[in-house]
């Protein structure tokens, strides 16, 4: 290419799914520099006639899609990603971890680190691997190969070292947990079945809700943010044109969210990890008032009376009345009694984006199960009924059928993909119990592979670490997704694992020096996906589905190379090059993963690569295909659900079977405000001394802890708070009521504590929270003051809750929590730990690499 021509390549933006892209973008680049990212065009290479676009007709209005795609500001922005101030440049080893010698585990965290060569370094793994392998066996190598991260498919992350691995005779897997959906998961599989999440069917929900539906009920639910990582602006497009055709937008949630701000008729705040009271009060409402629908309660339904009996006190002597929820949710009688009767007099569907905080809570199994309740005495799946996902599944039915077995109307490049893939090897640990597992000396068991996508009787089955058979203690760790810490819940619990003698080695692939990357001993430079050539699907825009190339639009970066290319000097250290590469080169793997797509019957390789991209046309009929639970609503006993009866069950038959002595989850769903696991409640004493009730949101400026050093987005005042010292903290959001009673003003610097530690935020003062809560994001990027202690950037996944959802739910607990909240003098807290506070920022960007390099 000559000089100063610009070359445009097709990308996937995606930040959080396994080889499954989405959002396809154009990049422009110039003399081997990124210019821009951009929308891609679809009708480049293919006339609209061709892609037979879709349209919903309703109310007078026509919604149909762009024939551009619908990338969000994440995706305009990464090139500020690419060239961030934090990219590994080079092979990392903690200065102080001697494989000879002395290791050093306490200093994880706390040492700087030297610069190797790729040839040491992969010689330094291959050598801990045969080591820790051949002591103490295969499964002594964990591989934490799941979760956040860039969407590849041959490049990975997501677990291109476990095929290495499996070549060496076996690896333990952090087996991912269902993070958006635990509720659900744990809790509405049990009412309705569901899987693989337990969210509804989303079969035509738009042409539903557009025809039928008078009240959306966004419930915890923000549509503004929450897409922005996994498909783009339609779910905005969606809320906008919803509103135009007369549909009234509720928003039950604590705090006014983005899309409440711009889409709400009427905002509902309720105390965050409260809402199943809430639901009680309005189940109560129907049944006192008779406005439940009983002819479909007697055909579909499973002990609805036992539920009853509950719900008016029959059973305990407390009737769940608007009045007693108003005392422990906040939200006034009155407001309770008019929506449960608006909800009755008009079509409801309840709308979600993945998971709100309210499924990402302690006991967050009721609120899910409690929600299809409601559901179902209102007539699930009845015309516009229903619970609609805003994002991803909803046009999943609209498409030509593709001939492959997962799912049969999706192109995919599993052929072509090199991570793991939820299959489980012999031993496994659930992702929320790997610090347990480290810490503890005797072995732990819980029940389910934890990981979404099983069936509901999986949760029945009881696992253990070490496994009994061949099972071992693990010793070495292998990552290629480092943001456990600031992710998942109880992070400085993880630090204390990670710092554990026990774990001999850790090694972390990455592009970015961030998060759990400070704990390495080995740490790895990885390359954006924009330094790489690969195959990608946009399955979740809402747009069109459809396969493209994705170009290598740069070189890679400093010594960077792909998760995939970075396993490949590790087994050639192994000999086992040919054996985990199977003598493909990358351009193999991308015929690979287009032969077994379920496109190729459509278009040739050849022609594939010359278009770089094939849209999947609309199919013929689409609109006649039945929306959501319409077929189970008008035949039950033909189309029934994945409950043992084939019913709703409001009384879980598997549950009574199988738990018949668990307290925190109930056959019949109930409000359980603490227990053996949590205490997370301003109804327990513990809130004496933690008075507020913290929501920590899916970021608005971040996916996960992905994006936190976009200096684009951190001018603006909701992502950062530019303190008095210049650093820019992430915001907490206080009520005006509180603040002034604390003594807290706008741009002061407070801490968000409880006994698991402290993180520090810039207060934004503001009435889009409720009285008595508080609302910071998660998944700030870690800046430790003490490691596993405290925490200068606000990432308050290090003091959520240690404990799982609750005693046989071993899911994520990371909002709902009790916290302390107090201003804090900045000046005395550098003096107390200058070290920690004398680390390099740029000022824009924050931390940098610099900052942990010896010589950087």
């Amino acid at each position: 290419m000559e000089k100063g021509q610009i070359q445009t390549h097709i990308k996937g933006l995606g930040w959080c799914g396994f080889g499954i892209g989405s959002n396809s973008a154009e990049v422009d680049v110039k003399d081997g520099k990124i210019l821009r990212i951009r929308p891609l065009h679809f009708d480049k290479e293919y006339k609209p006639e061709e892609m037979k676009p879709w349209k919903i007709k309703a109310r007078g209005k026509v919604f149909e899609p762009t024939m551009k795609s619908l990338i969000p500001p994440f995706s305009m922005a990464y090139k500020k990603r690419v060239y961030s101030p934090n990219r590994i440049p080079y092979p990392l080893k903690r200065v102080d971890w001697d494989p000879e010698g002395e290791r050093n585990p306490q200093n994880r965290g706390k040492s700087k680190f030297v610069r190797i060569s790729w040839d040491e370094a992969a010689e330094l793994i291959a050598k801990e691997l045969k080591r820790v392998q051949s002591t103490y066996g295969p499964c002594s190598v964990l591989a934490q190969a799941d979760g956040h991260g860039e969407t590849k498919a041959i490049h990975g992350p997501h677990g291109c070292q476990t095929g290495l691995l499996e070549l060496l005779g076996g690896y333990t897997v952090q087996a991912r947990n269902p993070d958006s959906w635990e509720g659900w998961y744990w809790g509405a599989k049990h009412v309705w079945g569901q899987d693989p999440v337990g969210q509804g069917t989303q079969t035509n929900l738009w042409k539903d809700v557009a025809d039928n539906s008078e009240i959306l009920l966004f419930w915890g639910c923000d549509p503004e943010t929450t897409t922005w990582g996994w498909s783009g602006q339609q779910a905005s497009r969606l809320c906008y044109w919803f509103t135009e055709i007369g549909i009234k937008s509720i928003y039950v949630c604590p705090d006014v969210n983005y899309g409440a701000a711009v889409h709400a008729d009427k905002w509902i705040p309720v105390r965050p990890n409260t809402d199943a009271a809430l639901q009680l009060a309005i189940a109560y409402t129907w049944i006192t008032e008779n406005t439940y629908d009983k002819g479909f309660i007697e055909t579909h339904t499973h002990g609805f009376n036992q539920f009853a009996d509950y719900v008016l006190g029959k059973e305990d002597g407390l009737p769940k009345t608007p009045g007693w929820a108003a005392e422990i949710c906040g939200v006034p009688s009155r407001t309770i009694k008019a929506l449960a009767r608006e909800w009755a007099a008009r079509a409801t569907t309840i709308v979600h984006c993945n998971g709100g905080s309210y499924v990402r809570a302690a006991y967050s199994s009721e609120p899910g199960r409690l929600e299809v309740c409601l559901l179902a005495m209102q007539g699930l799946g009845k015309p516009g009924r229903n619970q609609l996902k805003m994002i991803e599944w909803g046009l999943f039915n609209m498409f030509d059928q593709i001939p492959h077995p997962r799912p049969e109307i999706l192109p995919n490049v599993e052929g072509a993909y090199h991570g793991w893939y939820f299959t489980i090897p012999k031993q496994f640990i659930p992702k929320t119990l790997v610090p347990e597992a480290i810490l503890r000396d005797e072995p732990i068991t819980w029940y389910g592979t934890t990981i979404a996508g099983f069936p509901r009787e999986d949760q029945f089955i009881q696992y253990k670490y070490p496994a009994d058979d061949g099972g071992s203690e693990i010793h070495m760790i292998w990552s290629d997704t480092p943001c456990w810490t600031t992710c998942w819940s109880g992070g400085n619990n993880m630090i204390k694992a990670l710092r554990s003698p026990k774990i001999e080695f850790v090694v972390i692939q990455h592009p970015w020096l961030e998060n759990d990357c400070l704990f390495a001993d080995i740490i790895l430079p990885i390359n954006t996906k924009l330094e790489e050539q690969d195959i990608s699907v946009d399955v979740f825009s809402g747009q069109f589905n459809h396969i493209f190339h994705e170009g290598q639009c740069i070189e890679p970066l400093y010594e960077s190379k792909s998760d995939y290319e970075a396993v490949c000097e590790v087994a050639k250290k192994l000999g086992l090059y040919e054996e985990y590469t199977k003598g493909k080169s990358i351009e193999d793997w991308i015929k690979a993963g287009f032969e077994t797509s379920g496109v190729a019957h459509k278009i040739s390789y050849e022609e594939f690569r010359e278009k770089d991209y094939y849209m999947i046309p609309t199919a013929e009929g689409w609109e006649e295909d039945q929306a959501g639970f319409s077929p189970f609503y008008n035949e039950p006993e033909v189309n029934p659900l994945q409950t043992p009866t084939g019913k709703i069950e409001f009384y879980a038959t598997g549950l009574e079977e199988f738990f018949p002595d668990d307290k925190e989850r109930q056959p019949i769903p109930k409000w359980i405000p603490f227990g053996e696991s949590h205490q997370e409640s301003l109804l327990h004493p513990r809130s004496e001394k933690y008075p507020f009730l913290i929501v920590s949101n899916h970021p608005r400026w971040r996916v996960h802890a992905n994006l936190d050093d976009v200096t684009w987005f951190r001018e603006i005042e909701t992502c950062k708070v530019k303190g008095a010292d210049g650093y820019m903290y992430e915001p907490v959001w206080i009520n005006p009521v509180d603040a002034e009673e604390l003594g807290i003003h706008k741009g002061d610097i407070v801490k968000l504590f409880n006994e698991r530690g402290y993180v520090l935020g810039g207060a934004y003062i503001t009435e889009r929270i409720m009285p008595g809560v508080v609302y910071q994001d998660h998944g700030a990027r870690i800046d430790m003051i003490v490691p596993g202690e405290s925490d200068r950037s606000g990432a308050n996944n290090l003091i959520c809750p240690t404990m799982t959802t609750s005693k046989n739910c071993a899911g994520e607990v990371t909002s709902g929590y009790l916290v302390g909240v107090a201003k804090v003098d900045i000046n005395e807290l550098k003096a107390q730990y200058p070290e920690a506070f004398a680390k390099k920022y740029d000022p824009n960007a924050g931390l940098v690499v610099d900052s942990w390099i010896i010589g950087g």
